[in-house]
């Protein structure tokens, strides 16, 4: 936290003998380091997803291993690496933004200062709610540390929750309105202060109006928008900055250019089997097969959703990318070499009906029915043995990991409604909570389907969340938040059986432990790690 600085981001070039420090205290040089916070999303959510879907019920380990503590509770220690990058890229990132709100106060006043402070407050808000949800108390370093500081306290979680809704109040009376531009919005505070005061509302220290406010938040950054974007069009690339995105983190081509294995992200690579290695390059993504979509996932889809076919790749072509390269009429004609026949057409006279809807395409098809989906890293010969996610793919992406250059979407509308959802059903209002549900469910039902609901409770909005935001870095958040961690993944994920959420002294494995390293530097030796390590 304190000696991560701001190096990573930001690089001096002195030509002019102007200092650092007059620099920043220009308009120029000001917004500089108001997009060295925007870049700092990258380093926290361009990485490895495991912090934030691994150990859940919606992935289990593939082929590959995965960090065994996150993902299966089982030596989940201080030491983790995994768990330890969060902390310290998170805490990076804060002092980046912190840096950037002392200059606000010294910098030379321009149109827009108002706005980039409120843009800071919001995304070092952001950073917070990661961790405490995450760590649970953590310590409020708010101040731009510019000289060794080697002791800190740790607040409560009720101290860091009020502080965060405190600055979000702020940045809502600063940021733009208006449509996403990649710059922080009304609507995206909206959303972040809907989550915020839905999640402590499930706290023991909540406030009486928590779930209200979250609803009101939720509806303020739905603002009467309905969702008629397509679901495979919202998801196809090229398409991040679609009108239901509310917040995202921002990628090009051109900015991982001269390094993707390092500048890119790697959403795309980490929800499917292995399809092949450097031979691929070209024909297929890269995939880790580490974090492999569960059955609970698949259930969530009746045949008339179309989020199935939007989120999962279910037919592989002999080219997996000419999904995305070839017209739809020369598609039609292409060999198909692997196809995931879903549980409502996985009996034999179904797999041969559909063979004989075009033979030359279908008749050499490996067909894998939805019974063997399941992924058992125990038999051999199981790539391709279940369906991965295609949402996040990038066509134009070199074969490896970290080499995506397509946004991470954060925050978007579709989210808005199931967080609405979910706050009017804690605060009591089943009616209105199923209307927010059944506009998500409207927009998935395919033509001549009705998926709208007749009854609302707890399961059936995870549930929801479980189809609709697949791979989108929510879902461990989602199952801590609402107190069925341990019940879900003890009864969705193979891996993971109740008692490896035992810890020391009988306390659960809730919230991850804070590094050891962390509280080994620091000084101040009442600095308590978590009850259950």
């Amino acid at each position: 936290m304190v000696l991560g600085g701001c190096s990573d981001y930001l690089a001096e070039d002195n030509k002019s003998n102007v200092s650092a420090d007059n620099y920043y205290q220009t308009s120029e040089g000001f917004e500089t380091l108001v997009n060295a916070a925007y870049g700092s999303l990258r380093e926290v959510y361009g990485g490895e997803p495991y912090i934030f879907c691994a150990g859940t019920d919606m992935y289990v380990e593939g082929r590959n291993s995965q960090p065994i503590g996150l993902s299966e509770y089982r030596f989940l220690s201080p030491a983790d690496e995994a768990v330890e990058d969060l902390y310290v890229s998170a805490y990076r990132s804060i002092q980046t933004c912190n840096m950037g709100l002392h200059y606000s106060e010294l910098t030379e006043d321009f149109a827009a200062l108002n706005e980039r402070i409120g843009e800071l407050k919001y995304l070092r808000a952001n950073y917070f709610f990661l961790l405490v949800q995450t760590y649970g108390g953590v310590t409020l370093a708010t101040d731009f540390i510019n000289s060794p500081t080697l002791e800190f306290e740790r607040n409560t979680e009720a101290e860091v929750y009020a502080f965060i809704i405190s600055e979000l109040e702020e940045s809502l009376n600063l940021v733009a309105s208006g449509a996403y531009t990649g710059r922080v919005s009304k609507r995206a505070v909206q959303h972040l202060l809907a989550k915020v005061h839905l999640t402590r509302g499930y706290l023991d220290f909540a406030a009486s109006d928590d779930f209200s406010k979250a609803a009101s938040y939720a509806d303020a950054a739905i603002g009467g928008q309905v969702l008629d974007i397509p679901f495979e069009e919202l998801w196809t690339p090229g398409n991040e900055a679609n009108a239901e995105v509310l917040f995202a983190v921002q990628y090009d081509r051109g900015s991982i250019a001269a390094a993707p294995t390092e500048l890119g992200n790697s959403q795309g690579g980490y929800f499917g089997p292995y399809l092949g290695g450097s031979e691929q390059a070209g024909k297929a993504p890269w995939r880790s097969y580490t974090l492999c979509p569960t059955m609970y996932f698949y259930d969530q889809f009746t045949e008339g959703d179309s989020r199935l076919d939007a989120s999962i790749m279910m037919y592989i072509y002999v080219d997996y990318w000419d999904y995305y390269n070839m017209p739809e009429e020369e598609l039609a004609s292409r060999e198909i070499e692997y196809y995931y026949a879903p549980q409502w057409a996985s009996s034999d006279e179904q797999i041969q009906a559909w063979r004989d809807e075009n033979p030359a395409q279908r008749s050499a098809t490996e067909v894998i029915k939805y019974e063997n989906w399941e992924t058992d890293k125990s038999l051999p010969g199981v790539d391709y043995g279940v369906p991965g996610l295609k949402k996040f793919d990038d066509p134009e992406a070199a074969f490896g990991e970290n080499t995506s250059a397509r946004d991470i979407i954060l925050a978007r509308l579709g989210e808005t409604y199931l967080l609405a959802a979910e706050a009017y059903f804690k605060d009591g209002n089943t009616g209105t909570a199923l209307a927010r549900l059944n506009e998500v469910r409207g927009r998935a039902a395919k033509p001549g389907f009705d998926l709208t609901l007749a009854a609302i409770d707890l399961e059936v909005i995870l549930n929801e969340r479980a189809a609709e935001l697949a791979g989108e870095y929510h879902r461990w958040f989602d199952l801590k938040r609402t107190g069925t961690l341990v019940d879900h993944v003890d009864m969705y994920n193979k891996d993971v059986p109740r008692e490896n959420f035992q810890g020391k002294n009988g306390e659960l494995k809730i919230l991850r432990p804070i590094p050891q390293s962390a509280i080994d530097l620091n000084q101040n030796k009442n600095f308590k790690q978590n009850p259950a390590y």
